[in-house]
C-alpha cells in the first residue's frame, strides 16, 4: 500500500491551500478530489467577494482568519499575477434602526482591526450618484477576485512544492491509526493509501465523511444543513463602481450587489434552506420567480432598478452546521486537541469568508497536524 505524509480531501479553495501549505512545509502531500477538475463545488458558485472582516464576533476563528487571510490573499494575488481589485464596499442603512445596526458594525470592524468610514447621505452619493441611503460605512479593503485563477496559482504553488493533484479521487471511508500508525484511507474504486495526515476539506461532504472516519467519536461531528443561495445578474451596465450591502439584518447579510472584474453586476444571493438529505440531491437551477422579491430589496438602496432587468444567474449552496432559526456558529477547525485522534484535521461549516480566510486556514491546520 502506498503511503504519504498527508492527504487533503476536496480541491475547492481551501482544500488547495492546505495542500500548498502542507508541501511548503515539506510533506509529501496528495489532494483527493472527487471530481474531474478543482474547485467545482461550493468553491466555483460565490460571489468572489474578499471579505475585510467588518462583520465576525471579534476573537472569533471567522474574524481572525479572514482579517489574516484578506492580507495574504491580496499579496499572492499581487505575486502570482491573479485578478482582482480592491474595489471596496457600502454598506448602508435607510432608517434609524438600521444606522443604529451600522453603528455597531463599526464598533466590530474597529475591534477586528479593519479600516472603516462613516459617511453620511451627501458623501455617500458623492461616491455613488445612484445610491439612495440615511448613511453608509465604507470598506476600503474589500475587494473581488477571480477565484478560479487563485485556485490555480494555489495548485501551481503545491505541485512546485512536490505536492501532487489527484482528480477522480473520491474518498469514502477511513480506518483512523492509532498510536503511531498511519490512517489508512479507503477510495471509491475500491484502492487504499496510507497517510500520517489528514485533512478533511470535503465542504458539503465533510460531515457525512467524517461519520466514515473509523475510530473518531461521532460526538464530535456537527449536523449538516444546506442553505442555497441564487444570484440575479443585471441586464446592462451598474452605475455602482463599489459593492453595495443592506445594513445587516440577523444572521444574512441581505440582497447586495457585487461587481466581477469585467464590471457585470449581480444581486444575491438569497437565503433558502433545503431539505436535501445529501449533496447529490440539490438542485442548483435558480428559479426566475425567486427574483421578484429582489426588486424591492435592491431599491431600497438603487430606486432607478429598471423593471425587468434582474436575470437569473447562478445558485451556491452554504455547508451549514446550525439550522434555520440558529444562531450562526464559528468556523470548525478540529484538530487533535478537540477529537484526540494525531493527524486528522476536519474541516466543518467552512462556508463565507472561507475564500478570504484560506490562505490563513491553511496556516492554522499545518499547526494543528504538528508533523
Amino acid at each position: 500500500m502506498d503511503q504519504v505524509d498527508a492527504l487533503v480531501i476536496g480541491a475547492g479553495v481551501v482544500g488547495l491551500a492546505v495542500g500548498r501549505a502542507l508541501a511548503q512545509a515539506g510533506l509529501e502531500t496528495i489532494v483527493a478530489e472527487a471530481g474531474t477538475a478543482i474547485g467545482q463545488g461550493v468553491s466555483s458558485r460565490n460571489s468572489e467577494v474578499i471579505h475585510a472582516g467588518l462583520y465576525y464576533a471579534p476573537g472569533s476563528l471567522k474574524a481572525r482568519l479572514c482579517v489574516q487571510g484578506k492580507d495574504l490573499l491580496y499579496a499572492l494575488c499581487e505575486s502570482h499575477g491573479v485578478g482582482h481589485r480592491r474595489c471596496g464596499k457600502l454598506v448602508v442603512a435607510q432608517n434609524g434602526a438600521e444606522v443604529t445596526a451600522l453603528r455597531v458594525l463599526e464598533q466590530r470592524a474597529a475591534a477586528n482591526g479593519v479600516p472603516v468610514q462613516w459617511l453620511d447621505a451627501a458623501q455617500a452619493r458623492a461616491l455613488e450618484p445612484d445610491l439612495q441611503c440615511a448613511a453608509a460605512l465604507l470598506s476600503p479593503t474589500t475587494g473581488i477576485v477571480d477565484s478560479h485563477g487563485f485556485m490555480l496559482a494555489l495548485q501551481g504553488d503545491m505541485e512546485r512544492a512536490g505536492g501532487m493533484l489527484a482528480l477522480g479521487s473520491a474518498v469514502d471511508s477511513a480506518v483512523l491509526g492509532r498510536g503511531g500508525e498511519p490512517h489508512v484511507l479507503r477510495l471509491a474504486d475500491g484502492s487504499e493509501i496510507a497517510a500520517r495526515a489528514i485533512v478533511n476539506s470535503a465542504s458539503l461532504h465533510a460531515c457525512a465523511l467524517a461519520r466514515r472516519f473509523q475510530g473518531l467519536d461521532q460526538r464530535h461531528i456537527p449536523q449538516e444543513y444546506f442553505a442555497k443561495g441564487s444570484y440575479y445578474a443585471l441586464a446592462g451596465k451598474a452605475p455602482f463602481s463599489r459593492l453595495v450591502y443592506p445594513a445587516p439584518a440577523d444572521a444574512w447579510l441581505g440582497v447586495h450587489l457585487t461587481l466581477d472584474l469585467g464590471g457585470q453586476a449581480k444581486f444575491g444571493p438569497d437565503l433558502e434552506w433545503l431539505d436535501a438529505p445529501v449533496p447529490e440531491a440539490i438542485d442548483y437551477a435558480v428559479d426566475p420567480r425567486r427574483a421578484d422579491s429582489f426588486y424591492a430589496e435592491v431599491r431600497r438602496y438603487w430606486p432607478a432598478l429598471p423593471d425587468g432587468a434582474l436575470q437569473p444567474s447562478y445558485s451556491g449552496v452554504r455547508p451549514k452546521i446550525y439550522g434555520p432559526g440558529q444562531s450562526a456558529p464559528d468556523f470548525r477547525i478540529d484538530g487533535p486537541a478537540v477529537h484526540g485522534v494525531a493527524g486528522l484535521v476536519n474541516l466543518f461549516g467552512i462556508e463565507s469568508p472561507g475564500l478570504t480566510s484560506s490562505l490563513a486556514i491553511a496556516a492554522l491546520v499545518v499547526s494543528e497536524i504538528g508533523l
